[in-house]
């Protein structure tokens, strides 16, 4: 009962009613892991579970799969029909006014928009307020425990290593006037990643030029540039530890591969990472005075510093994202560019900071880790502070 319990207090603490979870053909993954089970059978006819916020949770759970919540506590109730549904859905939602669910108005935070318009309608429908569940998902999903916090430090260091090696085998290459790809330079990242215990979910960035202005380019070895002298080299990598509840450190380097950089270089360089300072200082400053601060401030802060240079139109993308086991976690992300986010940064998270300035013939991005601590925050990794001189 302690994670009821917790949720509840959380619940309270928001001014909720419940927690309604809602889930069909497994469409929503956040129910089960906020929950932490698994269905104890298939899961082809639609199932709810309310945590209130007092008293005992309760199931609406169709005959044909009386158990799949069993692993769950709580009183069941069991439908068939619609008519049926209709009837008891009412009946579980009993004494509550307003209800929490995966939804999102707007699809503003879309990690979390799970349930589908209809049922939302549904539940309206009985005179009960529909209210986004993404605070509280932050609270169960987005928190790191102190062996998740370690974990992350851990990969970082080995992150580190192979990031500084892949460069390495860049420069040593232009040296010996070797020919190297970006393909090639991504499988040596992933086979450093492999080596060093660490797992990911699909390979990292390796991009020369224009290529560096695409913020998702993948090489593969049919599509692929060569690097060389003369040449910017962007590496976005990402990987966690391979174990149970690890999480991911993910970050982003520039290079130039010779000694004297174009001053057009050194500018967008100096930009993006004065962009990335100005957004760790903004969450620093708001938990050194203990203000709340909302992801879509720390993206202000950011797109200000650029805006301010002329080069904020070049920066397409949203400031930061949450970081979880997932390397685009479920908690706050820095942003009110792509949506305006605003989920409160809380204590015990971790989230990216990437800014980037995309011109026609290169792009630069710098990417750091920041973690939020009780009374603290912390970027977790290295900060580059000069481009890389690769010759």
């Amino acid at each position: 009962m302690a994670l009821i319990d917790a949720i509840q207090e959380a619940l309270r603490a928001e001014g909720l009613d419940g927690w309604l979870f809602f889930d069909h053909h497994r469409r929503d993954p956040l129910a089960y892991r906020v929950l932490q089970f698994e269905p104890a059978q298939s899961v082809s006819r639609r199932w709810y579970y309310l945590v209130p916020a007092e008293g005992e949770p309760r199931k609406l759970v169709h005959k044909i799969e009386p158990n799949v919540l069993d692993p769950l506590s709580g009183s069941t109730t069991y439908y068939s029909g619609w008519r049926d549904q209709r009837v008891h859905l009412p009946e579980l939602l009993g004494g509550c006014k307003r209800v929490a669910m995966q939804y999102s108005p707007n699809c503003a935070v879309p990690y979390v928009s799970n349930v589908d318009a209809g049922t939302v309608e549904l539940v309206r429908g009985y005179g009960v307020e529909v209210v986004t569940s993404a605070n509280l998902i932050q609270i169960f999903e987005a928190v790191w425990s102190e062996a998740q916090f370690a974990s992350h430090k851990q990969a970082g260091t080995l992150v580190d290593a192979v990031r500084r090696a892949a460069f390495a085998r860049v420069s040593d290459a232009l040296r010996a006037g070797t020919r190297v790809t970006e393909f090639e330079i991504q499988q040596f990242i992933c086979d450093g990643f492999t080596r060093s215990g660490l797992t990911y979910d699909h390979g990292p960035i390796v991009a020369v030029n224009g290529n560096a202005s695409n913020p998702h380019y993948d090489p593969d070895r049919e599509h692929s540039s060569p690097i060389q002298a003369g040449d910017l080299l962007l590496i976005d990598l990402w990987a966690k530890l391979a174990q149970p509840r690890a999480v991911y450190y993910d970050i982003t380097w520039t290079g130039y591969c010779g000694e004297t950089p174009k001053p057009e270089m050194l500018n967008v360089f100096a930009a993006v990472t004065g962009a990335r300072d100005a957004a760790v200082a903004c969450v620093k400053n708001a938990v050194d005075e203990g203000e709340p601060l909302a992801g879509f401030q720390v993206d202000d802060a950011c797109r200000n510093f650029l805006r301010e240079r002329g080069l904020d139109l070049h920066f397409f993308h949203r400031t930061g994202h949450s970081i979880g086991e997932e390397v685009h976690g479920n908690g706050a992300n820095m942003d009110n560019y792509e949506t305006h986010d605003e989920r409160l940064v809380i204590p015990g998270t971790c989230f990216s900071v990437e800014p980037g300035v995309y011109l026609p013939d290169f792009g630069i991005r710098s990417e750091v880790n920041v973690y939020r601590g009780k009374s603290s925050a912390e970027v977790t990794g290295e900060i580059q502070t000069e481009l890389l001189r690769l010759l």
